[in-house]
């Protein structure tokens, strides 16, 4: 299909498409900066591509064949249409001190996006309607990505940042004056909800101006966890990787763990045991339903309904005590998947300790669903709250629960199938409104669903044979070969102090996570190390949406809906 979409715009754009490529998979195009918005309209109009996923950027200065290559910076548009199924990289390349058109008037996740870009390249984007630093403090200096940036280099920065301006705060005074009597920009509050306070649970911030009661405007800010995980890669082995995206969402942490190692498995054209295949499965839905539980019963809690969050979070106990823990020795941060397959096999007694956690889920949800479904307090603080249509949720590059919630049935594991998705019966959970109401909901039949397809695999009962793929090229040797051959010694060795040789190239990763098409762009020079990898982290456009959610509502309105938006402050900023 993506191949197709290629010579389509062969044919439309003729030599304007500078290059093609295909690598793992990957369908992609080259085109000059000043072509980028003709070709990119071209493809939301024409071509359907209604979904821009991420904006990745890379510094190609140290690329073997690249070093004395005048156009440093490439900037990668990962485009996706759900209509047609298919998917399209656009590229652009660009030298040092040129900018780049913006697309941020075609989607609007592309203001964030562009943004990141700007902060860790200095890429600029022409056009750009807010283009300011975003992970990275205000006073930061320098750009953290390049190459150039020495990773042990540490700035001491303090001053707050103002989010609205002077000028939005005179707008937004004119706003409110069409709507009611004479407003003066003095008469509008503003207030800070977070990073210090409970309902924004963690590192989050949003300030808002008040109109009385209502929100006219709203500035949201990240970065107050960011551990620069995107910088760390590039400095640890492929292998080394594995545990920090157990932080990145932390609640979630064996589907980062599998989506990861399925990104470099597609550099490697690697193969995975299928035990190993039928146990990521598992593990990634048993993580999905602790995901849903920790944010459906940390929402309702914002909400007031506190009885709600026992039901749910005693079950998220048991499955970390019975099968997480016992599964690898942790509970939160895992380390649980290797390159190539697993890091442990199951423990004896793996499939009742789920079936036994699996029953007390049912009756959690029904407690639960028995509590909320019908009161009349959960009604009136969640119907039409926040509500997106499928337009906007797009628009802003909505994935997972929450766009589903619009009424779009997109999940990357019917879209596009990975580790045996497709021979797993269930379905995908849907909502009518957008709103709060159907966030939550959808979230609950998802869980539902998780467990349908863990019964499912654990009925074909696991095949038998290795947890890790016999791969000298990635896969650490059986200890007997350690100690008994000095081939054995020379691999360990190898694989542990240089890291896995991974062919150069680049490849996108992806696989639905706990808030939707959690990604890994990676980019291989053929070392042991990446060259360069970028999280597409789910909640990162949803995030950039909030502060137009909320306009037009009061304080508690916003509180609800970003309860059930689900920001995991870990792999918002990384």
């Amino acid at each position: 299909m993506s191949q197709k979409l290629v010579d389509r715009l062969r044919a439309e754009f003729g030599e304007r498409i500078l290059e093609t490529g295909s690598q793992h998979g990957d369908e992609s195009v080259v085109v000059a900066p000043a072509d980028l918005p003709d070709v990119a309209a071209h493809l939301k109009g024409r071509e359907a591509c209604e979904l821009l996923l991420d904006v990745v950027g890379v510094d190609r200065s140290e690329l073997p064949g690249h070093r004395d290559d005048p156009e440093r910076f490439e900037v990668v548009y990962n485009l996706r249409s759900l209509s047609r199924n298919h998917r399209l990289l656009v590229k652009v390349r660009a030298p040092e001190g040129r900018d780049v058109p913006s697309l941020a008037g075609l989607y609007r996740s592309a203001d964030w996006a562009e943004r990141e870009v700007y902060d860790l390249y200095g890429v600029r984007f022409r056009g750009h309607p807010d283009l300011r630093r975003i992970l990275c403090h205000h006073e930061f200096e320098g750009h953290a990505l390049r190459k150039d940036y020495p990773i042990e280099r540490g700035q001491f920065l303090s001053a707050p940042e103002k989010l609205i301006q002077d000028h939005e705060i005179e707008r937004a005074a004119h706003r409110a004056d069409d709507s009611r009597g004479a407003v003066l920009p003095s008469d509008l509050l503003t207030v800070n909800i977070g990073p210090s306070h409970p309902a924004t649970h963690g590192a989050l911030r949003a300030e808002v101006l008040l109109d009385g009661e209502t929100i006219v405007e709203a500035r949201t800010e990240i970065g107050y966890l960011h551990r620069c995980f995107e910088k760390e890669a590039e400095d640890h082995t492929w292998a080394q990787v594995m545990p920090y995206t157990d932080r990145l969402n932390y609640v979630s942490a064996m589907l980062n763990n599998c989506v990861y190692c399925a990104a470099v498995e597609k550099l490697l054209d690697a193969e995975i045991p299928p035990r190993a295949r039928v146990v990521r499965v598992i593990v990634s839905e048993l993580s999905r339903i602790i995901d849903h539980l920790v944010c459906v019963c940390a929402n309702l809690v914002d909400l007031g309904a506190l009885t709600n969050y026992w039901y749910f979070y005693n079950v998220r106990e048991g499955l970390y005590y019975d099968v997480i823990e016992p599964l690898c020795g942790s509970r939160l941060t895992t380390n649980f998947t290797r390159i190539g397959g697993l890091g442990y096999d199951v423990f004896e007694g793996f499939e009742t300790a789920i079936e036994r956690n699996l029953v007390k889920l049912e009756t959690a949800i029904g407690e639960v669903t028995g509590l909320v479904a019908r009161n009349r307090i959960f009604l009136d603080r969640t119907v039409g709250v926040g509500a997106m249509t499928p337009e906007q949720a797009l628009d802003w590059g909505f994935t997972g629960p929450c766009l589903r919630a619009t009424g779009l049935a997109y999940d990357v594991r019917k879209h596009a199938p990975y580790d045996g998705y497709e021979t797993y019966d269930f379905d995908v959970p849907v909502g009518t409104a957008g709103d709060t109401r159907d966030r939550i909901m959808v979230r609950i039949e998802e869980m539902r669903q998780s467990a349908r397809i863990i019964r499912q695999a654990l009925g074909r009962g696991l095949p038998a044979g290795p947890i890790l793929a016999d791969d000298p090229r990635f896969a650490l040797p059986p200890k007997e070969k350690v100690y008994g051959s000095i081939e054995g010694v020379m691999n360990q060795f190898k694989l542990i102090m240089e890291g896995a040789r991974v062919p150069a190239g680049e490849a996108y990763g992806f696989g639905e996570g706990g808030n939707g098409e959690l990604g890994f762009y990676c980019v291989s020079d053929g070392g042991g190390r990446p060259y360069r990898v970028k999280v597409r982290p789910p909640c990162f456009p949803i995030f950039s949406a909030f502060g137009e959610m909320v306009k037009g509502l009061m304080i508690p309105d916003a509180v609800a809906i970003l309860g059930s938006i689900n920001i995991i402050a870990g792999e918002l900023d990384r």
